[in-house]
């Protein structure tokens, strides 16, 4: 959020993706002691803490500075660990230890950019790529917001906005692979699309066998504003054709990976397509199963980006974790020239 009136900022919102009531519960229970911390459930407080109020038509005021940081943990199978309290996690900024004074693990609605690689290499995996995004949309919550975007030569909207998966897949059915890929135009339509979306909470996730070979957008470009952005990326990477040079597999896995990982989220590869929508599935899963850390930090202004660790263990437990998030934030953020159109 801006600043208000030139007094409050509550920073790290927008840029680490966490919706609007959630903001609200973390801010009531940051601004209170900071001897004991309670989170409030619900959305409805029966008192404001000191330094709030709510003016008709006006945002909430709150004189705070609170960073919060989704966060989803699997194991060494790639499956999600949904079974971690606060005490389990350690989060740093700037290889600083934090003390983590709100923990919440509630599952808010999303809006999610679909974008489907429809090119000639996806041609004899189209079929196996229909049924990754069922099985994607039967993990979902039936709140969220879905946008679609095909890509081939350029980036092609197929739905607009819409919360049936039926409207999608009549669509979709029609679609016949053909023509160069042009994935990191379609990132950047994605991105456009999602800043009017219904919800806070914001995702895309790619259906591609990875590479790009007619964007009018480099990678850095691309990588420079989902860095910046407040939507996690994931993406599900196919790589079993013979299409595909080892080179190119490798550039393909690579540019997914740096793409997603810069937003907190991940890349799961699959070596055959049968495995897709099992893949699809454990995306959409992981996507509603987030931790929501949130610390206030020492430096609460400045341009200087901002460096996070989250670490992850459970006790009594030998298994090892791993913990996707995003990696650092902008205190007060910075906007992007934007002055080409990938359609």
């Amino acid at each position: 959020m801006k600043n208000v009136a030139g007094r409050t900022r509550i920073f790290g919102i927008r840029s680490l993706g966490v919706c609007i009531p959630m903001l609200i519960s973390c801010c009531l229970t940051c601004a209170q002691s900071t001897d004991e911390v309670h989170v409030l459930s619900g959305n409805s407080p029966k008192s404001l803490p000191s330094g709030a109020e709510i003016l008709p038509g006006q945002p909430l005021h709150i004189s705070v500075d609170v960073v919060l940081v989704p966060v989803t943990v699997s194991d060494d199978k790639n499956h999600p660990v949904t079974t971690l309290k606060k005490q389990d996690f350690a989060l740093f900024e700037e290889n600083k230890p934090q003390e983590i004074r709100y923990f919440s693990t509630e599952e808010s609605p999303l809006s999610v950019a679909i974008l489907l690689d429809v090119s000639k290499s996806m041609t004899d995996k189209i079929d196996a790529e229909r049924a990754a995004i069922v099985e994607f949309f039967n993990n979902a919550n039936p709140d969220d917001e879905y946008f679609a975007i095909t890509f081939s030569d350029r980036p092609r909207e197929l739905v607009s906005s819409t919360q049936s998966i039926d409207e999608l897949q009549r669509k979709f059915v029609t679609i016949v692979p053909g023509g160069p890929t042009a994935m990191l135009d379609a990132v950047y339509l994605a991105l456009s699309k999602l800043r009017s979306a219904r919800y806070e909470r914001k995702a895309i996730v790619i259906f591609s066998d990875g590479g790009d070979n007619a964007s009018r957008y480099t990678l850095r470009e691309v990588k420079s504003l989902v860095q910046e952005s407040d939507v996690q990326i994931y993406a599900i990477g196919l790589f079993d054709t013979f299409l595909l040079s080892p080179l190119a597999e490798k550039l393909g896995k690579m540019w997914l990976s740096e793409i997603t990982d810069t937003t907190g989220g991940r890349t799961v590869t699959v070596d055959h397509r049968t495995k897709l929508p099992e893949a699809a599935a454990e995306i959409s899963h992981e996507l509603r199963n987030q931790y929501i850390l949130g610390y206030r930090p020492e430096v609460a202004s400045g341009n200087k980006w901002r460096r996070i660790k989250v670490l992850a263990t459970q006790a009594n437990s030998e298994r090892r974790l791993h913990t996707y998030y995003r990696k650092g934030y902008l205190p007060a953020g910075k906007a992007q020239s934007q002055n080409k159109n990938p359609l």
